[in-house]
């Protein structure tokens, strides 16, 4: 395919109004797209309207609060681009959730929130744009990963899980909407300057990462629209995140290795006092 052309595409965003959502929206902004900006909150959702218009005073953006695990709002989310752009011709799928802790440990209520979003609402407001996206302009399907997706990482099980699910789905369905010429991206950014885990369903992990966090916002929204532009159907972001998927694949065992020492370390006074019950 041809080099897409970003000026006057239309472009639906979910999760638009903090972190890399929020940083998408501008980045489409400034690239002449036509947008439509979903998140759950419309008083975030005003700010952002507010900030892009200030910065891009020519820019064209319409915002909707809605969740994208509701079958109405996602309705209302397509119609907002059909009433205001007359269609779509780029999905962005950012909006998502996670949870930190112990497999064990944690409330199996936040797995299955965890997929109502990362995946079920993703998939399902997908499905619901197929009809629009085959009708548009150099159309695309953009899913936001994480390195999680590809390499499940210690105390992010339910995390890893939807992102591995949605990296699934993305890649068995590019094959079945090729024949519409529609195209689709999987970004997998590594850690990530946002406000994402304080957001998170819960945070009991003892694994730390947000200190480790590097890439801004900002950045990842940039790698993303330089990716759709060259049509490419496949990125990971950050260093840690090309390391992490770049030893899962060629010595995988060197990740287990470090996993199960860290976590040895983590639960060593439980791993103790139960060889003492034992003993």
């Amino acid at each position: 395919m041809a080099r897409r052309q970003l000026d006057g595409k239309r472009v639906l965003i979910t999760g638009a109004s903090q972190g890399i959502g929020e940083a998408l929206a501008m980045e489409a902004a400034k690239r002449g797209c036509r947008i439509v900006a979903v998140a759950r909150t419309a008083a975030l959702l005003e700010n952002l309207e507010a900030h892009i218009r200030h910065e891009i005073p020519h820019a064209k953006i319409v915002t909707l609060a809605g969740d994208v695990t509701n079958p109405d709002d996602r309705k209302a989310m397509l119609e907002a681009c059909q009433s205001a752009y007359g269609g779509l011709d780029i999905l962005i799928n950012n909006a998502g959730i996670g949870a930190t802790g112990h497999f064990a440990e944690t409330d199996f209520a936040n797995l299955r929130r965890i997929f109502e979003v990362n995946v079920f609402g993703t998939a399902e407001l997908t499905r619901l744009c197929i009809p629009s996206l085959r009708t548009g302009i150099q159309p695309l399907i953009v899913n936001i990963s994480s390195a999680l997706g590809k390499r499940g990482y210690p105390a992010r099980s339910y995390y890893s899980s939807s992102k591995f699910a949605l990296q699934g789905l993305s890649d068995a369905i590019r094959a079945e909407l090729a024949p519409d010429g529609i195209s689709v991206l999987v970004v997998s950014p590594g850690l990530t300057q946002t406000h994402f885990s304080k957001n998170m369903l819960e945070r009991s992990a003892r694994l730390p990462l947000d200190h480790l966090r590097g890439m801004t916002s900002e950045t990842v929204a940039k790698k993303t629209f330089a990716a759709i532009e060259a049509d490419k159907s496949d990125i990971t972001l950050t260093t840690n995140g090309k390391l992490l998927v770049a030893v899962n694949r060629f010595a995988p065992w060197i990740f287990e290795l470090f996993a199960r020492k860290k976590i040895q370390r983590l639960f060593a006074a439980e791993i103790a006092e139960r060889e003492n019950k034992l003993g």
